[in-house]
């Protein structure tokens, strides 16, 4: 016997092969209860682990920065000096930036828990000849499985005895309805929504009854797959991200050189004790470093997180899935209640007289129906009424209003003829249930008998139309069948399930439902076409996405046409191209990769599928956006750039192994989500462009001072306050900042795109010099002149490096002019302005701040000239943008006329 543990496919095998292949010699009798126990010694329990990281780890983890060790080292170097206010300072900004990115991680997802807990914690099973209740983690392979309406399959089972059996497997396959089972072989490569004799872990028995072969426990049923792949990925770090870590690597490790370079100088010239020295470079280095580049960041993130629930009903769970949105270029999406509303409905009614559409989508009942334009109601029409009553009658479904929101308890098909049924008619008919046969997966019809308040006695049936259509021509020989198939085809490859619906007068000694009645003829009353309806207001939503350069791309486990008709309605793209998961299958790797760069829409695909379209669009350059609610999405969700999980349908493990939680369940929500991470990129960027150059502004004093020999303007102190009053209010002036016009009109910007092009570097460098510069000349003139003190020029130099910063601000903050329209948009700017003045009329006039800082009150010529220094910044930086902007005008232009004469 080969090994029972290993788990292969099974779906080909028939029950008396499948026996010999599991060595079970007694279906009826099923395991012995030793070799149960060996089995499960030999191949661990029926169970799936998942391991946690624990809290210390991920808070020690947020040390290992380069930008991190250097103020560390800074840190021990004022210490062993004997500047313990520096050391306190530098120790304060370590332990923030700790504390902000422990939150951030201690937040990650716990999918693998969440996928733990759906399996079921007992089932029923035969042993020694018995039928007994056991823990499901003692399930082995080879056990018989009984399973029967409301319970949750324990393992995955290759089924050989049903009745009436269907599963609800959507969180699984990511198909809408219930899946009617059979015990038949398939072939082996049957895909995972097809294979139709089997049940798997953690799916729902919706109704009738079972047994089962264990074929697979543990990690290697279907669930177990998506698990370990969800432990599996691992998500990389977003672009934004990445280019930070190198932006913060890249200028430490100049600053360190430089830093090296000057204490070389500055040792060689012997203008400089060592320790007044060191503590100069040290000086240079801690006001060099960009160490508020990362709490900057986090604050606009987090800020951008609240905007997003407050405005956008929208949870995100990691900062940087927040900037991520921005730069989303692909979204891949389940269709089921995601771009449909997961609630079949009835849109047309075709009855041998006339062709009715029906209004209103979803479970709830409001719409009317329609013949040729026209509005009727099935009191006055005969046949509409007969086909609804039947429709209503021939049916198992319940349909409730819970909460102000109606749901159905039963199958969706069914729930859809309750509703079509009440748009027409308030009550129920007042008839006698007499008996019911139920849907059989063999027979694919309903039927139910009533007794009518005349005392006759009527027979409703329902089901496929090519079970149907046959009984109807019993009936009447000249039924036209044929017409009502070429429908039932036509309404197919648009995406609509179609049921056929017939009634029949039966004697009143009639009261058991047999098959033999049904047969023997029917008089047909019409077909209804269902479908899974797109949410209306997706359809828009896309069209908008589709002009912002964002693609939809649609991954379901549907059949392809139904996927390509609801593709179609929805407008994701002007010819939607559609392939299944088979077909990528039976592709060789490069064409397969290829075909998941270009199709529109991916059917019948299972979780390995949808893992594997993300990562090669990811590969391909795209930056993408998974949008998923079931167990099946959860690899996928968790490996793409931003996981998007739908809060009121989603699954827990769905939720979990996401980045984002959408909590209206609505995909149009993806749209102003993208917008505003759109919006908080650009303000990211703006920090950043502004907490660079005015940071190295206060490193070149220090600089520039060592290379001319002079006496230090400014002390470690004061520096260490022009950081510290910086990273408190002026660079949080970003967080509110409005969107730029059109954010949502130009294409996102490639995961490939510097942050910083060739004119952000040169400003960079320019900026920094220039307030450095004239706070240097400023300075020495006004302190060799005789005009101030030394203790007033450094608070002199103090104030124009802060007013530097806060003209240079409004250059920053828009890339329209300072002075237009956009001056005011964001009032939150001039209160930080505000906070961050008071804060510097206190390091000068306060006595106590005066002591700590060593700094003096400045007269009307000192702020003349602190002010004057600011203007210069924002008139020079102004003028660069102003010629920027006619140059755009200019090509934009030149681009314009030379695409007339082309065309």
């Amino acid at each position: 016997m080969d090994d029972p543990g290993e788990h292969r496919p099974m779906t080909h095998l028939d029950v008396t092969t499948l026996q010999q292949e599991l060595d079970v010699p007694d279906l009826e009798a099923g395991l012995t209860s030793e070799e149960a126990q060996k089995r499960l010694a030999q191949n661990g329990p029926n169970a799936l682990e998942s391991h946690t990281t624990p809290k210390w780890v991920i808070f020690i983890r947020q040390f290992n920065s380069l930008i991190i060790y250097i103020l560390i080292g800074a840190a021990v170097l004022t210490t062993v000096m004997g500047h313990m206010t520096d050391t306190i300072i530098i120790a304060l900004v370590i332990i923030i930036n700790a504390i902000i990115g422990y939150s951030q991680e201690s937040n990650a997802s716990n999918a693998l828990e969440k996928i733990k807990q759906m399996l079921a914690h007992t089932a029923t099973v035969y042993r020694d000849g018995e039928r007994v209740d056991i823990d499901t983690a003692d399930i082995v392979v080879g056990d018989v499985v009984f399973l029967e309406a409301g319970d949750n399959v324990p393992a995955d089972l290759r089924l050989f005895d049903i009745d009436n059996l269907s599963i609800q497997e959507a969180a699984l396959t990511g198909e809408s309805n219930s899946v009617q089972k059979q015990v038949e072989a398939l072939p082996a490569e049957t895909p995972l929504a097809e294979q139709t004799n089997m049940a798997f872990a953690s799916t729902a028995v919706a109704t009738g009854s079972g047994m089962g072969l264990v074929v697979a426990t543990g990690k290697d049923t279907e669930l177990g797959k998506i698990s370990q792949a969800v432990a599996d990925v691992r998500k990389g770090k977003t672009p934004m991200m990445r280019e930070l870590d190198n932006l913060g690597k890249g200028i430490s490790y100049g600053i360190l050189a430089v830093a090296v370079v000057l204490f070389g100088l500055g040792m060689w010239s012997g203008q400089y004790t060592v320790g007044t020295l060191a503590l100069a470079i040290v000086t240079m280095v801690v006001g060099s470093m960009p160490e508020g580049l990362p709490a900057t960041t986090s604050v606009v993130l987090a800020m951008g997180m609240q905007q997003l629930v407050r405005k956008e009903n929208t949870i995100v769970k990691t900062l940087p899935a927040v900037e991520t949105l921005g730069s989303v270029d692909v979204i891949a999406t389940d269709k089921t209640g995601t771009l449909t509303k997961n609630e079949m409905t009835i849109t047309q009614i075709v009855t041998p007289k006339h062709e009715y559409e029906v209004s209103g989508t979803g479970y709830t009942p409001t719409g009317h129906f329609t013949l040729h334009g026209e509005t009727v109601t099935p009191q006055d029409r005969a046949d509409l009424r007969d086909l609804l009553i039947a429709g209503f009658e021939a049916n198992d479904t319940t349909l409730a209003e819970i909460d102000g929101k109606y749901e159905i308890n039963g199958e969706p098909t069914d729930g859809s003829f309750l509703t079509a049924y009440f748009k027409g008619y308030e009550e129920e008919p007042e008839y006698e249930e007499l008996d019911m046969l139920p849907f059989d997966s063999d027979n694919r019809y309903m039927a139910k008998l009533m007794a009518l308040p005349n005392g006759k006695h009527r027979l409703f049936v329902k089901g496929s139309p090519d079970k149907v259509l046959p009984m109807a021509q019993a009936a009447d020989p000249d039924f036209d069948a044929q017409r009502y198939l070429d429908l039932t085809k036509n309404y197919s490859q648009n995406g609509q399930r179609v049921i056929a619906v017939a009634a029949q007068t039966v004697g009143a000694e009639v009261t058991e439902i047999t098959d033999e009645l049904c047969t023997a003829g029917v008089t047909f009353l019409g077909l209804a076409a269902i479908i899974d309806p797109p949410r209306e207001e997706v359809i828009e939503s896309i069209a908008h996405m589709r002009m912002a350069g964002v693609k939809v791309r649609m991954i379901t486990g549907d059949h392809p046409d139904t996927a390509l008709a609801i593709a179609k309605k929805l407008g994701l793209a002007d010819s939607p191209s559609v392939i299944t998961g088979t077909e990528l299958a039976a592709l060789s790797e490069a064409d397969r990769t290829k075909a998941m760069v270009a199709t529109d829409v991916f059917a019948r695909t299972t979780p390995a599928d949808k893992l594997a379209i993300i990562t090669a669009l990811q590969e391909a350059g795209n930056v993408t956006a998974m949008v998923g609610d079931g167990v099946n999405d959860a690899p996928a969700l968790k490996k793409a750039d931003i996981g998007v999980a739908m809060g009121q349908s989603g699954t827990d493990v769905a939720k979990d192994a996401a980045d984002m939680i959408l909590t209206d369940d609505k995909f149009t929500t993806m749209e102003k989500a993208i917008a505003q991470g759109r919006r908080i990129y650009d303000n990211i960027k703006k920090s950043i462009l502004f907490l660079l150059p005015t940071s190295f502004a206060e490193g070149l004093v220090i600089a520039f001072t060592i290379l001319t020999q002079d006496n230090m303007p400014l002390n470690a102190s004061q520096m260490l306050w022009i950081n510290m009053v910086s990273a408190i209010t002026i660079q949080f002036a970003f967080i509110w900042e409005p969107a730029e016009p059109g954010i949502m009109a130009r294409p996102p910007r490639s995961n490939t795109a510097s942050m910083m092009n060739l004119h952000d570097i040169v400003q960079m460098i320019y900026v920094s010099v220039m307030i450095s510069g004239i706070g240097l000349i400023a300075h020495d003139f006004l302190l060799d002149n005789g005009y101030v003190t030394a203790t007033v020029a450094s608070t002199m130099m103090v104030n124009i490096i802060i007013l530097g910063k806060i003209f240079y601000l409004f250059n920053i903050r828009t890339s329209a002019p300072a002075l237009s329209k956009q001056f005011f948009k964001n009032p939150m700017a001039f209160v930080v302005i505000g906070l961050m003045m008071l804060l510097q009329f206190s390091i000068t006039y306060v006595p106590f701040m005066q002591d700590v800082f060593r700094t003096a009150g400045m007269s009307w010529l000192e702020w003349g000239v602190a002010v004057g220094a600011g203007v210069i910044t924002l008139v020079v930086t102004e003028a660069d943008k102003l010629v920027r902007l006619a140059y755009r005008k200019w090509a934009h232009k030149e681009r314009a006329v030379e695409a007339e004469k082309q065309a």
